[in-house]
């Protein structure tokens, strides 16, 4: 029963991300686009219903820029991000989850500094790491952007299936971005990578107690013991 629980969480966040960040966006680009005039009106009858209507709106993608078209695309698939992120830091569990983070940060920012892993050590780094998830994330969507701009349908239901059949390109390329632009982490291109990332932090992490920077600290000695001893 667990499992079977664990396994449909699973499915419903990823149909629910699918829908929110990849159908979404490029559905309200579509429509925006038309709208202004920076696209393609469809040819609709004078006697269309209204479902004939909002299907020809959003079968056929036909910008006179695609680069303009996934560059709106993205700001819109961030605002719907940060919009969702935002929301949730107010939830009880979801704000408690972020103290954890904050405590993970701290926690790394202590090891690699090469000070005693104490709370009191712990306690006054910072929250935010250039190296976090949510920086990825972000240069996720910047990859998606140029990736999409590249390979584009005028069909939308083949340009919603490449943008999903292709997430796992996208996640690999940012994640071979981030990897190299982390070995110069001095270097003003890899800040500029990692400051949106950065700002983000802002609500992705939360100050933590003491007793979160504990479970950090254990957590962190405990993964240790899995790396390699030098010799």
């Amino acid at each position: 029963g667990q499992s079977a629980s664990a396994v449909g969480s699973i499915i419903f966040a990823l149909a629910f991300n699918i829908l929110l960040f990849v159908v979404a966006p490029l559905l309200v680009t579509n429509v925006a686009f038309i709208a202004l005039g920076w696209a393609e009106p469809p040819a609709i009858a004078a006697d269309a219903a209204w479902w004939q209507s909002a299907y020809a709106y959003i079968w056929e993608t036909k910008p006179h820029s695609w680069i303009a078209f996934n560059l709106i695309d993205g700001i819109i698939r961030m605002f719907f991000f940060v919009v969702m992120i935002f929301s949730m830091s107010f939830l009880k569990d979801i704000r408690r989850v972020f103290e954890y983070h904050g405590a993970e940060h701290k926690t790394v920012f202590t090891w690699e500094k090469g000070l005693a892993l104490t709370v009191e050590n712990a306690m006054p780094q910072s929250r935010q790491h250039p190296r976090c998830g949510t920086s990825f994330l972000m240069v996720v969507m910047l990859v998606s952007i140029v990736l999409f701009s590249v390979i584009a349908f005028e069909q939308t239901w083949l340009n919603l299936v490449v943008r999903i059949a292709l997430m796992p390109l996208v996640a690999g390329l940012s994640y071979e971005v981030i990897r190299y632009a982390a070995k110069k982490e001095s270097s003003p291109v890899f800040k500029m990578m990692t400051l949106p990332g950065i700002w983000l932090q802002n609500i992705t992490t939360q100050e933590p107690d003491e007793e979160q920077l504990e479970v950090a600290i254990m957590a962190l000695e405990e993964s240790l013991k899995l790396e390699p001893q030098a010799a």
